[in-house]
């Protein structure tokens, strides 16, 4: 699962193929065939399986204070961009044309469910004043989502940090 990962989040789904997953980890490409015959059913697992680890990341900050989770959320980011990767559920995004429909759902749900995380992280930390929120929060978690995947994306794509730092300090000083 990890080589396919990090193949989908460098490449693209259609940067790479069974036989770049099958040389990586030194098996034949019959055998992987045989655990997913289809690159969409390997992509859809995949997915499942990002989405659960993003929950899981996610929920273990429910109980922290606004502040300390939306800089939490924000660390993933910057992670992916020092392992010279992008978001998996913002690749597939930029692929959504050249997918199977059966992704999709599975990509809806990715993001809706940040949205909501974010939302309730948001609500949070205006009731607590913590934050400043002058939108609704699913407006904010919407425009949070969508500067953080794209600065990512930019910032891959000029080879440095600067759209994503920038962006995050720029949320920071809107937020706080």
């Amino acid at each position: 699962f990890e080589i396919a990962q990090r193949l989908i989040q460098q490449r693209g789904v259609n940067g790479f193929s069974y036989a770049d997953i099958a040389k990586e980890v030194g098996v034949s490409k019959p055998s992987l065939h045989h655990h997913f015959a289809t690159k969409t059913d390997l992509i859809a697992r995949l997915m499942e399986r990002y989405t659960e680890q993003l929950t899981e990341y996610l929920e273990s900050y429910s109980g922290s204070p606004a502040q300390e989770a939306l800089n939490a959320y924000f660390a993933l980011y910057q992670q992916n961009l020092e392992n010279e990767r992008a978001c998996m559920g913002g690749m597939l995004s930029a692929e959504i044309l050249t997918l199977d429909p059966s992704i999709h759902p599975l990509l809806s749900h990715f993001f809706s469910y940040q949205q909501e995380w974010l939302a309730t992280v948001l609500e949070k930390g205006r009731s607590t004043k913590e934050l400043n929120i002058t939108k609704t929060a699913e407006q904010q978690a919407c425009l949070i989502i969508a500067a953080l995947q794209g600065a990512l994306v930019i910032s891959r794509a000029a080879g440095s940090s600067t759209f994503l730092d920038q962006s995050i300090a720029g949320l920071h000083a809107e937020l706080t």
